[in-house]
């Protein structure tokens, strides 16, 4: 299973939907709020390769984007494909 990050602030509606979508899928993650903490905006934004919107997840060190990116990979079934690769 991937180590989960997720950098959120406290009132998105985006950050919220992707976190409902990976506790529906039983899956344990980090959350970082970036709210009010610029070192954490900037790590955030490091990682994601300039993006400064919110939410950014990674799966382990691997972006996978914003919310709806995520909610496009389950759509796709790519979400379960990545998360059986990471289990074999």
């Amino acid at each position: 299973m991937p180590q989960i990050t997720i950098y959120t602030t406290a009132t998105c509606p985006y950050c919220r939907r992707a976190k409902e979508l990976l506790r529906s899928k039983n899956l344990p993650f980090t959350e970082i709020a970036v709210d009010g903490d610029a070192e954490a905006r900037r790590e955030m934004t490091a990682r994601a390769h300039g993006a400064m919107t919110v939410p950014q997840i990674f799966f382990d060190d691997n972006h996978i984007g914003d919310c709806d990116e995520l909610h496009e990979l389950a759509r796709t079934g790519k979400l379960d494909l990545l998360l059986a690769g990471a289990t074999q």
